[in-house]
């Protein structure tokens, strides 16, 4: 009996599965409708699956502009589908997916650098220091210009620097900048506009 019970449960599992994948296939939503339908169906090793599959390439990109170390941030993008996992439970299908995860690496990233951030510019200043002698000159210049920008955006608010990076690093509309950060839309367009403003006045940012 416990048996057929089992069987039944799985049935009705698969059955949901089946009748969601077709309601974000014929609603032509992409993958990020996937996600949410093995979400809403309770499949979240698949939702990961998804999630990694469609968003992880764009989730490394964005940690790789919040903490400037691409060593780390492919860490840190495992580390936002570790979380996502966990927090799809919570999910209610307020927002895209993909502004979801977003708003979750933003989080992870933001811990990071808050722990980490002087102990990494330090090290990037003694490694720049200890090869500048090997450099070209166009390669120097290049790595002074790398530091400015990562110094002006170290400068900046961190809710101004987060939506900024949302918005270019991570290429979200202003709408998902605003549910990744929690905010309203037109909040979202002032914050970037701000950090555009205080980066074009500190190197020029166009």
């Amino acid at each position: 009996m416990d048996r057929e019970q089992d069987d039944k449960v799985m049935g009705a599992r698969m059955l949901a599965v089946a009748e969601a994948r077709e309601a974000s296939a014929t609603s032509g939503e992409g993958p990020d409708g996937q996600i949410a339908a093995a979400i809403a169906a309770g499949e979240l090793r698949e939702a990961i699956g998804l999630s990694a599959r469609h968003h992880g390439a764009a989730i490394g990109r964005l940690c790789m502009a919040m903490v400037g170390s691409q060593a780390e941030a492919s860490e840190l993008a495992q580390e936002t589908l570790v979380t996502a996992f966990e927090a799809f439970r919570s999910y209610r299908g307020e927002g895209s997916v993909r502004a979801f995860l977003f708003g979750i690496a933003r989080r992870v990233c933001s811990r990071h650098i808050e722990l980490r951030t002087r102990r990494d510019a330090r090290l990037r200043l003694v490694h720049a220091a200890g090869h500048e002698g090997s450099d070209s000159a166009e390669l120097a210049a290049r790595r002074q210009a790398a530091e400015r920008a990562r110094q002006a955006l170290d400068q900046l608010r961190p809710t101004e620097r987060d939506a900024v990076l949302l918005r270019f690093g991570g290429e979200l509309s202003f709408k998902e900048v605003a549910d990744a950060c929690g905010i309203d839309e037109p909040t979202a367009r002032k914050r970037v506009s701000r950090a555009l403003a205080r980066l074009r006045d500190t190197v020029g940012v166009e």
